[in-house]
């Protein structure tokens, strides 16, 4: 309804799972890896713990694209059952089939005879299985205990049931109760997700509105952001519902933005209650607006848009996972990574590699061969084979950045740049980040060997996160533009600005006056940065991107 309003291709906080928008946080990633990491460990149990709307569901979709080959899935998304309907559940899920010989209700040994039976066979034959549990805090104590049982088959290195369960933080006061305690010691491990800090709030929110149409952002001044994220408590969900009807409450006052005003009327309209500090405040202001400027129809059909959407969404995230991405033709049949390889047609994306050995033996061992490869991709060869690259980069017109921050730096970065990994020894091995798919679920890196494909799951225990690259400084750029600089890089900061902002060029004597620093304070707000008007190398970088300047770019395909 409000999205041509604001120059929006569709509206971007729609309660429906459109994968478009997902948004992998940094904490959503790490639960990712410990995923991963637990089905691979050999079995047991994998808990999964977070707030309702919190993203456990994403991770999990996230998970389910990355499943380990040859394993078969069986997920359970309502588990108020008891322990024989359990059972049944779990042995349609796996296509297990079992049989009740003479009257009376079936047992629990005719459910648990096959399904054993299936495991073992499924097993000689190199396959792995996986039961995901949802919602199971609403699981009984006897149906836990029934789930620990079936974790007792297992062979000399692993077990032959791995179970992932997912739920609210009473999971796991559950799991801490004294008659669980044998269950609680097969967790091989665990993750609470917690809501968005701050800042990944404000970075959730400016990345939808991109998804939208809208990647220049600025929709949201930086009071509302922070109002949003306090009344939200960083949640996703809720931060969704919140910022739809913001929009749609400027929409109604004829804004263009969303001020902390109208973020907390929003409050008022979505959760029940007024905010704070906005005592007495009447949502039906909002709808006298609307009908005075003839738009109460097209509020009305957009808020039965909304509740349609909203029985979707529950439809598609409780049900749609079990008939597709979650059945069992997850079974793929074995082969090698050098016969996948040759099979593939000429165009197709590099080999992946599948352990973080692999990743290991390709790197780089010497941090200066790295960052020469990375000079090769802004056609600079570094003239001075004996000295560190870094320390020559100014005669290119290039500097050395280095910063942390994971995945979210590199996609926020938008360039190509060198990835410290941990060895098990203790050192260090180098490799570049090229690329990465829209989700951050997988990565493109440049190595010793050429480029290959690795899953963050398995960069992740590698990763601590630190993130090198080269960018383009200003001309004459001192290393710093405090307030009342003036110069050449003043006057290029004023020209870039205009290039994005369609503010005035820079004028004859130009300083980094105050409303010049004011600008630089909406492009940062706008870029998903700290709005403090310091001009340093991450706002520079991302002024770069934004105005055109020619730099290699990260592959964010499918972003």
């Amino acid at each position: 309804m409000y999205a041509s309003h604001f120059g929006l291709k569709r509206e971007p906080f729609s309660i429906a799972p459109d994968p478009r928008y997902l948004f992998m946080s940094e904490r959503h990633r790490e639960a990712l890896a410990h995923l991963l990491y637990g089905v691979n460990g050999g079995g047991g149990f994998v808990l999964l713990t977070g707030e309702i709307g919190a993203g456990k569901t994403t991770v999990c979709r996230a998970f389910l694209e990355q499943v380990p080959r040859r394993c078969n899935v069986a997920y359970i998304f309502n588990p108020k059952l008891t322990v024989s309907e359990l059972l049944r559940s779990v042995c349609e899920e796996f296509g297990v089939p079992w049989a009740h010989p003479g009257g009376g209700e079936p047992t629990i040994k005719d459910l648990i005879d096959p399904l054993n039976e299936y495991l073992l066979r499924t097993h000689a034959v190199g396959q792995n299985n996986l039961l995901i549990i949802d919602e199971a805090q609403n699981l009984s104590s006897d149906v836990l205990e029934q789930l620990r049982l079936l974790t007792n088959l297992e062979t000399n290195e692993r077990k032959l049931l791995q179970i992932i369960l997912i739920g609210q933080p009473e999971l796991r006061d559950m799991l801490a109760r004294p008659e669980l305690e044998q269950l609680a010691q097969r967790v091989i491990a665990r993750f609470h997700l917690d809501a968005l800090c701050e800042d990944e709030t404000a970075h959730y929110i400016h990345h939808r509105l991109t998804v939208a149409g809208r990647p220049q952002g600025g929709l949201f001044d930086r009071a509302a952001l922070k109002a949003i994220h306090r009344l939200t408590r960083g949640v996703p969900r809720r931060i969704n519902l919140l910022c739809d009807r913001a929009l749609l409450g400027a929409y109604a006052g004829g804004r263009l933005r969303v001020d902390r005003a109208t973020a907390l009327r929003a409050a008022d309209e979505v959760f029940g209650t007024a905010a704070a500090d906005r005592p007495g405040h009447r949502g039906a202001v909002w709808w006298r607006r609307l009908w005075r400027s003839g738009r109460a129809g097209l509020a009305v059909a957009g808020m039965v848009s909304l509740a349609g959407l909203a029985v979707i969404g529950w439809w598609a995230t409780h049900r749609q996972p079990a008939a597709s991405t979650m059945s069992r033709t997850l079974v793929l049949p074995p082969a090698s990574p050098a016969a996948r390889v040759a099979a593939a047609p000429a165009q197709a994306a590099p080999a992946q590699l599948a352990t973080g050995a692999d990743v290991l033996a390709v790197a780089w061992a010497a941090e200066d061969e790295a960052w020469r490869m990375l000079a090769a991709r802004w056609n600079w060869t570094v003239p001075d084979a004996g000295a560190a690259p870094c320390t020559q980069a100014a005669r290119a017109g290039l500097q050395c950045f280095r910063g942390t921050g994971g995945v979210t730096m590199a996609r926020r970065l938008g360039r190509p740049g060198l990835m410290r990994l941990r060895t098990p020894g203790g050192g260090a091995a180098f490799v570049l980040l090229s690329g990465l798919d829209a989700h951050g679920l997988e990565a493109v890196i440049d190595t010793t060997a050429g480029a290959r494909r690795v899953p963050m799951g398995v960069l992740a225990p590698l990763w601590p996160g630190d993130f090198s690259t080269l960018w383009r400084t200003p001309p004459a750029y001192p290393g710093k533009l405090p307030p009342g600089h003036a110069g050449e890089a003043v006057v290029w900061l004023a020209d870039r600005l205009a290039a994005v902002d369609g503010g005035a060029a820079a004028q004859p004597g130009q300083r980094l006056d105050a409303a010049l620093q004011a600008r630089v304070q909406a492009f940062q707000q706008t870029q998903g940065l700290k709005a403090d008007g310091v001009v340093g190398p991450t706002t520079l970088m991302l002024l770069n991107r934004a105005s055109g300047i020619n730099e290699p770019p990260l592959d964010l395909r499918g972003s």
